[in-house]
């Protein structure tokens, strides 16, 4: 996984960055990586790097995985590798409660943007992964992460009237940001966890389909609905990786239908519903 303009990530306090899924054993990974830190695990003043199995909802009930990796990262200088494995050399087990495994403190940040180590040249780094399933071939795969400079903000408004003549998930017109497609869906009888008792709201690629395999957005973005009345607005925002495997980012209990149907709240008012999204592309992952 190359990292490029790896500084914007850490000054920007991006929480994390996964790479596209590649295949080993049959089945589908990623990586992620965390430039400032598991803050969830208090971890500071290092690179949290951790291997991840991918798609693992569409696994049966029960299922584990047992597979042993290394993570490493390149000294672009000597071009050589910083490798971190088990110290036991044990084989690791990944079930529906244990998705990903790694190192917490993979590298402490003052060593890895220290020049003279070779890890960050030109703000451009390289991360890595070796994954053994069972007796199965390794399989390579390239990752390029580029980030933007100096990326722009797009706002899109959406404006949904006789909402209450609304069925099931309805989508807005697509809008363009950072050169991409984009399109809102709303739920106005909830899904998931919020069917039935919440609203839900989601922000998704419009056509994520004409992605080269294995490439992926991220995205800062914000979807929200409008408080016509007393600007409480009510949101779902994050930094996410937008792609064919992973098609939309956002809430299944966004706010209480009863909330939201009430008179006087200013969700709703004659029947007219407003909803306004915020998308900024920070960064394109592509396979090499």
């Amino acid at each position: 996984m190359k990292i490029q303009s790896f500084s914007f990530l850490y000054k920007n306090n991006v929480a994390s960055i996964e790479s596209g899924d590649f295949e080993a054993g049959g089945y589908k990974w990623i990586l992620r990586l965390y430039p400032n830190g598991d803050l969830k695990k208090n971890v500071v003043d290092h690179i949290s790097f951790y291997l991840v199995i991918s798609g693992s909802a569409y696994f049966q009930d029960g299922w584990e995985l047992n597979a042993f990796f290394r993570l490493f990262l390149l000294d672009q200088i000597k071009g050589t590798y910083l490798v971190l494995e088990d110290a036991n050399k044990k084989v690791k087990c990944f079930h529906g409660k244990m998705l990903y495994s790694g190192f917490d403190q993979f590298i402490p940040l003052e060593s890895f943007v220290d020049p003279s180590n070779g890890y960050l040249i030109d703000d451009t780094c390289v991360f890595g992964a070796e994954v053994f399933v069972s007796e199965k071939s390794r399989i390579v795969r390239e990752d390029c992460l580029s980030m933007i400079k100096n990326p722009v903000m797009y706002q899109h408004a959406w404006k949904i009237e006789k909402f209450s003549e609304l069925k099931s998930g309805y989508f807005s017109e697509a809008f363009k940001a950072g050169d991409y497609k984009w399109k809102i869906l709303i739920y106005p009888k909830g899904y998931g966890l919020g069917k039935g008792s919440h609203l839900s709201l989601y922000l998704g690629l419009s056509n994520p389909k004409t992605l080269p395999p294995g490439s992926g957005i991220f995205a800062a973005h914000c979807v929200r609905i409008v408080d016509q009345k007393h600007t409480k607005h009510v949101f779902v925002k994050g930094y996410n990786c937008f792609s064919a495997s992973r098609l939309a980012q956002g809430c299944q209990r966004l706010i209480k239908l009863d909330l939201f149907r009430r008179a006087g709240s200013g969700f709703l008012k004659k029947d007219t519903c407003l909803v306004e999204a915020e998308v900024t592309v920070h960064g394109i992952a592509k396979a090499l």
